[in-house]
């Protein structure tokens, strides 16, 4: 149980104290009434003795009396109407709420740290906010508990209040009070009249009320005098005869109003009766009331309840949506209430607490008396105590113990024969069952038993604890075997309690007769009002003993259907007493105030039921109890309402809403209409105030995601525009990373090659993974969208209507400096920002769903994103939503709401854990996130981009031709247009040669995409020979091939107006998707100081398909020279294979062209062995082309730029294309561009010696050879029965001979492992030496002779044959060469096959050949017979002439040079 104030050693005897009745004259009341009290009320503060008292009990021992009280009320002869108690017990339970101000009680219940402050129920948000921060704990142990002075108050009243009854004599009056004025006219009549009136009142068996303890009771004559009008010699003389006739203890003259009542205000004096009469009590209601209470209707109770704060009457609490499904703990209607005892405790508590207080203000009791006064009264009541009260009762108890000891003399059964035959009043013996069902008997007045008792109770009421407690347990054996039941409960009941006052605690508390008495009362008696008493005392003493567990289940014992009020209460004790168990059952306690907050709002105390609630709350509060949770906020949330504290109700009904709730779709349904109609109320009272928060939908705040710029222009036709940046694409961090490498790729250049300190990467699109520490830029005149991710957490859906932003927006002028106030606007003023209003937004249950909303800048200035506002509101009808079917009571379209209300929710966005410095490391720190503060900034030019034609699908290597249309869509002229990608193989603008290409608008029709030119047939296999030079195409060194201006006319675009430019397309050789990236990059021309440029992104898909595959190898040719007379040729050997499968619909392949382009050599003509000029590739097949390949002229290198490059033409149709134009060399360039990045190695021609990597890279570069290949073709399609023809190329870079090389990449084989090596592997130079394939090409050696010769041998026996041996350096440097004769075949099978042969003349020949140099040798060979011979003996040594370190190695012709030799 809670704590009390009093102990329980105080709170029994002031429970039952001696009861004194007052019988006044009318001048008396008079007189008192001068003071605003009646007689008894005058005395009630008064009525505790100050000191201790003496009496001798029967043994003439001396007994010490500690506190004496009495008990003093004016003589009522009606008993009080139970009616009548139960309204001034509610009254009293209502009037007694928590006091303001108070210290937070804290209980530490385990791991509960439970607030019992009284103040909780004031606290706006107690069960929301952290309410652990704001208590302090008390120093007391953890087993201090909070007060209740409700409980207490009740519990007074309760026991003050107990009608008398006749089988105990504890309230029965044991003296009068005899009162007369001394104004009256003959006082001692007046005296004998009041004397008569309390003899009738006692003896005539017309009043059975009140109870009276003995016959013969005291009365005691008491004067009252008027000190301030009275005669005070008149009053002694009436005194003195007084004194004579009733004797000087029985009498007693008292004087009051010492001043009078209009002198009051001149003197402060304290008022001890306030306290005392606001409790009302029942003895004296009938002095305010005219006749019995009558209980009023629960209609007027009501809505005189809401009036108690002030607020208008007119507010029906009936108003509140009731919905609901019914609940077991749900608070029920109070019905009409009825007079009977058992009826409900639905009386006008609070009004008529309403008008008390009303009535009590301003009045001020006791204004004629002065502290003499107050002295007087005091001294009076001691002397009634001592010379008339007390020696009264010690003369009862002599007499009745007299009466004991002569009644012990008999023996026991004849004793109660004697009883049997001369009670004749006693009521005939019954059966033990009807006895027990009759309650037992009724003694008459003088029985036996009667008197034991009666003496036991005058023991109790002078706290003579021993004796009572003997005279107790007498009685109740006595009334046990007359099984008179209510006497023996009564008696168990007081000797329980006496044992417990024993001093010295003799023996232990017997709980056992406390509990035999409770179910006596309760179920044989019927009488809950004596079990009520009983389990009061009761848990008062068990809680005294800390049996905690014992006290609340006595206590919940006693809770029943006939008396919420009581029930409420003892529930409310039982939880305290759960928690302040030893090892508390925190849970139990919260239960258990559950209940007695349902019980407490059944019997209309609301506030008491709002408390128990909010109480119960901080234990159920997240541990994941949801429908718990639910249940208690819901009552909270009601609660409040009807108390009108509707910001607690609001927040009750909030937090249903925004946990994840488990109840079902009605049930959410109900809770979302309870809070928006609630809300509703709390709206209209403040309705210019700002828009308070709503808990739905959640927003899911890191997830808001900020978009600058206008949509994205939907697909025209073949018109489709760039993709750019836009909300419905999904954040990707590889792609968002290549876009910033692109951007700063492009800005490199343009500031020539230094990215400027200042560059950040235009961001579009702000979310929770991009760069938000900075204030974003956004222009002025385009819009930003704001994307906001709302949920709906119900299983109902929520229908937001007019959903837009929040801002607050502080304009500046040109220069950044403020112009105006800062204006905080949601809609108005559009001159400054226009802003998007979405009518009706629908969230169907526990869906997620983003809305996005616009605002429309028009100034700059600073921009603050604060939120979201809009009305909340639901739809009628249970049914989802689906956005298909129309609800009933919808009009197509549009929703019908049922109820709506008008709020906000904030956007606060954290920004991301900092982890850079040791200080944030070790703290928890957050960066800002800047994202809905965008700076608005002046115009700048809107690029927006056109593709017309862009394919989606291409064949690999297909050239197919497009148009870009740009058009600035602002008010600002743009400049400085650039496109940059990662892939600039796949497109082309067709740099300068452009304008030489037919506009021709697709490929598709058979207009080529090439420039070509018609050639006559007799031309056909000679190479057509072009150039032109790299730089004409943007590629040179140095250059980033990846940035490629766009060729704009007059490189501006002016406002408002487009242009179309043509743009070839090549497929990637590679077969699969491709996604490829262009980043427009443009300019102002009017420079800006926030924003440089800006970007336009758009990505390309292109789906490829297998088309051609080339492998092409270059090798020396054999003769050295060509028609012209000049050597060093090669020859190319291309295989092309058709590698498409037939799902693309080609038929086949016609290679049109073999072109190719180098600085050093050209294709002369193509070698066709089969002589077959039609070059078809059907599926699958492969064809095999050979080409003589020259270098070019010398000259032409030299007079042109080192950038200049040959292209030779070798056409199979009767159509050139000329390879040195756009598209077909932009293509080729790009797809060399890749080489042309590396750094070129110059060589150093001073006359210092070269070092070994000098040679080195000297006879590897006479291996190298830098021919490229470029194979032209058409493809025939079938489409839609239609036939295209497509056309594109394919590149091969030819770098060393002998090597092949591909068109497609190759696929690396992942590298085998090798074993680890332990040893140092030795540094010889053996690893700088040339490979023989390398020096093989350093010396071209090359063998002139005849065929055949025909030699008589029979004239001349030796065969002289001239042989022209040409040595070629193909280097460029000077080598050393010997020629070595004499050589011999040691192998007998080349003996076998090739016979022996000497040469005549020198045997060794050394040369020095310069650069590119060619020498020739002439030789003789010697036969003496016939035969085939090889000639190929000769062995050639090469070393570079200025090199110290001698490569040498022998050099073998590739093939045999046979003779063969013939006798004629």
């Amino acid at each position: 149980m809670a704590q009390c104030v009093q102990s329980v050693q105080e709170l029994i005897p002031d429970s039952f104290v001696p009861c004194v009745a007052a019988l006044c004259s009318d001048e008396v009341e008079r007189l008192t009434r001068l003071n605003h009290l009646s007689f008894a009320e005058l005395l009630k503060p008064f009525s505790r003795l100050t000191s201790e008292v003496h009496m001798r009990d029967p043994n003439n021992q001396l007994h010490i009396i500690k506190n004496l009280k009495i008990a003093v009320s004016n003589i009522v002869t009606q008993p009080p109407q139970p009616g009548a108690i139960r309204k001034l017990l509610n009254d009293v339970v209502s009037g007694s709420q928590p006091s303001e101000g108070l210290v937070a009680n804290v209980i530490t219940a385990g791991d509960y740290d439970l607030n019992i402050s009284d103040r909780s129920i004031k606290a706006s948000v107690p069960w929301y906010s952290n309410w652990k921060d704001t208590l302090m704990e008390l120093k007391e142990s953890s087993l201090h508990t909070a007060t209740t002075p409700w409980f207490e108050s009740y519990r007074e009243t309760f026991l003050q209040s107990m009608p008398a009854s006749d089988h105990e004599f504890l309230n029965h009056y044991l003296a009068c009070m005899l009162v007369a004025s001394s104004s009256e006219a003959e006082p001692m009549e007046q005296f004998s009249r009041l004397s008569q009136e309390q003899h009738r009142i006692q003896h005539n068996n017309d009043y059975s009320y009140p109870k009276w303890f003995i016959p013969n009771t005291l009365k005691y004559y008491v004067l009252l005098h008027d000190v301030s009008a009275g005669d005070e010699q008149r009053a002694e003389s009436i005194y003195e005869e007084m004194k004579q006739k009733y004797g000087t203890q029985g009498c007693y003259l008292l004087k009051i109003n010492s001043r009078t009542s209009n002198r009051a205000s001149d003197e402060q004096i304290p008022d001890p009766w306030s306290q005392y009469l606001q409790k009302n009590s029942i003895q004296n209601q009938e002095s305010y009331e005219d006749g019995p209470c009558t209980i009023t209707s629960n209609k007027n109770y009501d809505s005189n309840l809401l009036s108690l704060d002030g607020l208008d009457n007119e507010v029906k609490v009936d108003a509140l949506p009731n919905n609901f499904r019914t609940h077991p703990l749900q608070p029920d209607q109070p019905s009409e209430s009825s007079n009977s005892i058992d009826g409900p405790d639905h009386v006008k508590s609070a009004s008529s607490l309403h008008e008390t207080k009303k009535a009590n203000t301003g009045v001020i009791h006791g204004a004629c008396l002065t502290l003499t006064d107050h002295d007087r009264i005091r001294q009076f009541i001691q002397e009634f105590t001592f010379r008339g009260l007390l020696p009264h009762i010690e003369k009862t108890i002599r007499q009745l113990n007299d009466q004991l000891i002569s009644r012990k003399g008999l023996s026991r059964s004849l004793f109660s024969a004697t009883k049997k035959w001369f009670s004749g009043s006693k009521v005939p013996e019954k059966s033990i069952n009807e006895l027990k069902n009759t309650s037992g008997l009724l003694y008459p007045p003088e029985a036996p038993e009667l008197q034991i008792r009666k003496m036991a109770d005058l023991c109790f009421l002078v706290q003579h604890y021993d004796l009572a407690y003997s005279c107790y347990h007498t009685a109740k054996k006595d009334f046990l075997n007359d099984q008179a039941m209510l006497y023996a409960a009564g008696a168990l009941e007081m000797a329980a309690v006496s044992a417990f006052l024993q001093p010295g605690a003799p023996r232990p508390y017997p709980a056992h007769y406390m509990d035999t008495a409770i179910q006596t009362y309760r179920d044989i008696c019927k009488n809950m009002v004596l079990a009520e008493r009983c389990v009061l005392l009761s848990a008062e003493i068990l809680k005294s003993q800390s049996k905690y567990s014992e006290a609340a289940a006595l206590l919940i014992r006693l809770t029943s259907e006939d008396s919420d009020l009581r029930s409420a209460l003892l529930l409310e004790q039982a939880a305290h007493c759960f928690i302040n168990m030893k090892s508390p059952m925190v849970r139990k306690y919260a239960f258990h105030m559950i209940l007695a907050g349902h019980r407490f709002s059944k019997a209309g105390q609301k506030k008491h039921a709002l408390r128990c609630y909010c109480q119960a709350m901080q234990v159920y509060k997240g541990k994941g109890w949801s429908l718990a949770e639910d249940h208690i906020n819901f009552t909270i949330g009601r609660q409040s309402y009807t108390l009108r504290q509707l910001d607690n109700a609001v927040s009750a009904f909030r937090h249903i809403l925004i946990n994840e709730s488990k109840q079902s779709a009605a049930q959410q349904g109900a809770f979302l209409r309870e809070y928006l109609y609630v809300y509703k109320n709390v709206s209209q009272l403040s309705p210019d105030g700002a828009f308070p928060q709503l808990p739905l939908p959640y927003i899911n705040s890191s997830a808001t995601r900020v978009f600058f710029g206008h949509d994205r222009r939907p697909a025209d036709g073949e018109k489709q525009a760039a993709t750019h940046v836009s909300l419905d694409q999904e954040y990707d961090s590889e792609s968002s990373q290549q876009w910033r490498e692109l951007e700063e790729q492009v800005v490199a250049v343009v500031n020539k090659g230094i990215i400027p300190s200042g560059f950040h990467p235009t961001q579009y699109c702000l979310n929770s993974y991009s760069d938000n520490s900075r204030f974003p830029l956004a222009v002025v005149e385009e819009p930003i969208t704001v994307e906001v991710a709302f949920r709906n957490p119900l299983k109902v859906p929520l229908f937001l209507t007019d959903l837009s932003l929040l801002w607050k927006f502080q304009p500046k002028d040109v220069n950044g400096k403020d112009t105006e106030e800062v204006r905080e606007l949601v809609t108005g003023e559009p001159e400054m920002i226009g802003a998007e209003v979405i009518s009706e937004f629908l969230i169907n249950s526990e869906e997620s769903k983003v809305a996005r909303l616009k605002l429309f800048p028009h100034h700059i200035g600073e921009l603050h994103i604060l939120g979201v506002v809009y009305n909340l509101g639901t739809i009628q009808g249970s049914m989802t939503v689906d956005g298909i079917g129309a609800l009933p009571g919808c009009h197509t379209g549009k929703h019908s709401l049922s109820m709506s209300v008008r709020g906000r929710q904030d956007l606060e966005i954290q920004g991301p854990r900092l982890n850079n410095t040791k200080e944030e490391k070790t703290s928890i720190t957050y960066g800002p996130d800047r994202r809905l503060d965008p700076i608005i900034t002046e115009e700048m030019p809107l690029l927006e981009v056109f593709f017309i034609h862009f394919p989606t699908g291409l064949l690999c290597g297909e050239i197919r031709k497009a148009y870009v249309e740009f058009a600035n869509v602002s008010k600002c002229p743009l400049t400085g247009l650039k496109v940059v990608s990662k892939r600039p193989e796949f497109f082309t603008f067709g740099g300068n040669t452009a304008v030489l290409t037919p506009l021709s608008p697709s490929a598709s029709e058979n207009c080529s995409a090439y420039k070509t030119v018609v050639t006559d047939s007799a031309s056909v296999c000679t190479a057509l020979v072009s150039s032109a030079s790299s730089v004409g195409f943007g590629i040179g060194i140095g250059c980033q091939p990846e940035v490629i201006p766009v060729p704009l006319p007059d490189t501006v675009l002016l406002p408002g107006t487009s242009v179309q430019l043509p743009m070839w397309l090549r497929g990637p050789d590679e077969e699969g998707v491709h996604e490829i990236n262009f980043l427009f990059y443009y300019e102002s021309v009017k420079k800006q100081p926030k924003i440089q440029h800006r970007i336009l992104r758009h990505t390309a898909v292109i789906c490829t398909s297998r088309s051609l595959n080339v492998k092409a190898t270059v090798c020396r040719s054999n003769s050295l020279e060509d028609e012209e007379g000049r050597g060093d040729n090669m020859l190319v050997f291309v295989d092309v294979e058709n590698t498409n499968t037939s799902e693309a619909g080609v038929k086949e392949f016609h290679i049109v062209q073999v072109s190719s382009s180098s600085k050093h050599w050209k294709l002369q003509k193509s070698v066709d062995l089969s002589e077959n000029k039609d070059a078809k590739l059907a599926s699958r097949e492969k064809g095999k082309f050979c080409f003589k390949a020259i270098r070019c002229n010398e000259r032409e290198g030299v007079t042109q730029s080192s950038e200049n490059y040959t292209f030779a033409d070798i056409i199979f149709g009767n159509e050139q294309i000329i390879s040195s134009a756009s598209p077909c060399a932009d293509f080729f360039y790009q797809s060399l561009s890749s080489e042309l990045k590396k750094p070129r190695t110059q060589l150093s021609m001073h006359l210092e010696k070269h070092s070994v990597e000098d040679a080195m890279r000297l006879i590897r570069k006479c291996s190298e050879v830098d021919l490229n290949i470029v194979i032209l073709w058409k493809a025939y399609v079938v489409e839609d029965s239609k036939q295209l023809i497509l056309e594109g190329q394919h590149h091969v870079i030819l770098h060393t001979i002998g090597k092949e090389a591909f068109s497609y990449p190759q696929k690396q084989d992942p590298p085998e492992m090798e074993l680890l090596k332990f040893f140092r592997p030795e540094n010889t130079s053996a690893s700088l030496r040339p490979s023989a394939e390398q020096l093989s090409n350093l010396i071209k050696t090359s063998l002139h002779y005849p065929e055949t010769f025909n030699h008589p041998f029979h004239q001349k026996s030796l065969c002289l044959v001239p042989v022209t041996l040409l040595l070629s350096n193909c280097s460029k440097a000077d080598v050393d060469v010997i020629v070595d004769l004499r050589h011999k075949t040691t192998s007998p099978e080349a003996l076998e096959i090739h016979g022996s042969f000497p040469w005549l003349g020198q045997t060794q020949y050394k040369l020095q050949l310069k650069s590119r140099e060619i020498h020739s040798l002439q030789l003789k060979a010697c036969f003496v017979h016939t035969g085939v011979y090889n000639l190929g003996t000769p062995r050639v040594f090469a070393k570079l002439s200025d090199q110290v370190t001698v490569f040498e190695t022998s050099q073998q012709n590739s093939m045999p040079a046979l003779i063969i030799i013939t006798d004629v």
